[in-house]
C-alpha cells in the first residue's frame, strides 16, 4: 500500500553522540522525503559534533571521531536539511520521543526557528509497540519479510522505517492511510513541547508536568509566580520547551493588552 499523502512527509533517522537531548549532537542524519505524487528524494549526511564522541556510542553506531572530523557542522548544514524539512509532515522511528526534540535542538542552536504548528509526525515505534511490541529489525522482519541489513546506519534505519509503515497500512485495516490520523494514533501523549514537560490538560489548557507545579496551568504559575519562567529560561531545559514557554507568556501578555 503506498501513502495517501496531501504534502510530502520526511522519513528521517539520527545517528547521535548520545540520547541527551539538551547536550548530545547529531553525527549523522538521512532523510527520505516522500512526496504526494509518489516521487522521492533521500540526503544523507555525516556531521561533525565539535565534540568527542564516546566510545559506547561508537560501538553502537560506527561513526568515529576520525569518520566526522573533516565533515560540516549541523549549522553549516542546517539550511540544507531546514528546507527539506520545512514543507513536509514528519516521520520516524521512535522519532516523537527522540529524533524530533533533537533535530529541534540543533535546529534552533544554527539559528532557525523550527517547529511543529503546521505539520504533524508519525512514529512507526508507536504504531508497532501498540500492535506487536518489537524492535526495528523486528518490525522490519515481521512486516517485511526481510532481514535488516546494516541496522543502526541511518540511511538503513530510514528506509527501513518508510517500508515497515505502508506494510503496516496493508496489515491493519483499521489504521487510515491518512497521515494527521496515523499522528493522532502515533501520539502517546498531548505534550506541548517535545521533551514532555508542558502538556495539555483534558479542557486543552497547558498545564506543568513537572516539580513543584505539576499539574498547575502554566499561564497561573506565570502570573502568580513571576520568577519560575526566569528560572526555566536560565536552567538547562531544552530550547524548545524554553520557545514554547515564551510563545505562552507573550500570548497572556497579548491578551492583557486586547
Amino acid at each position: 500500500m503506498e501513502l495517501k499523502l496531501h504534502r510530502p512527509i520526511c522519513f528521517f533517522d539520527l545517528e547521535t553522540t548520545g540520547t541527551d537531548i539538551c547536550k548530545d549532537r547529531i553525527v549523522e542524519i538521512s532523510i527520505l522525503k516522500v512526496f504526494p505524487n509518489g516521487n522521492k528524494e533521500s540526503k544523507t549526511w555525516l556531521v561533525n559534533p565539535e565534540r568527542p564522541i564516546p566510545v559506547q556510542t561508537i560501538a553502537f553506531h560506527g561513526i568515529t571521531d576520525e569518520k566526522v572530523a573533516n565533515e560540516p557542522t549541523f549549522k553549516q548544514l542546517s539550511h540544507q536539511i531546514y528546507n527539506m524539512i520545512k514543507d513536509a509532515d514528519l516521520g520516524g522511528y521512535n522519532s516523537d520521543r527522540f529524533d524530533i526534540p533533537l533535530l529541534a535542538e540543533e535546529l534552533l542552536r544554527a539559528g532557525l526557528d523550527f517547529d511543529m504548528k503546521n505539520r504533524v509526525s508519525v512514529d512507526v515505534q508507536t504504531i508497532f509497540h501498540k500492535k506487536e511490541e518489537r524492535t526495528l529489525s523486528a518490525a522490519y522482519k515481521f512486516y517485511c519479510g526481510l532481514t535488516l541489513e546494516n541496522a543502526h546506519t541511518a540511511a538503513a534505519d530510514t528506509a527501513a522505517t518508510y517500508e515497515i509503515l505502508k506494510s503496516q497500512l496493508d496489515r491493519y485495516g483499521d489504521l487510515e492511510n491518512d497521515m494527521k490520523a496515523l499522528s493522532e494514533f502515533t501520539t502517546r501523549k498531548k505534550s506541548v513541547d517535545f521533551a514532555g514537560f508542558i502538556a495539555l490538560d483534558e479542557n486543552g489548557e497547558e498545564i506543568f508536568t513537572f516539580g513543584k507545579h505539576k499539574g498547575a496551568k502554566v499561564d497561573k504559575v506565570l502570573e502568580q509566580e513571576p520568577g519560575y519562567y526566569g528560572w526555566i529560561q536560565n536552567a538547562d531545559f531544552p530550547l524548545y520547551t524554553k520557545k514554547v514557554l515564551t510563545a505562552i507568556k507573550l500570548r497572556k501578555l497579548n491578551n492583557k493588552l486586547v
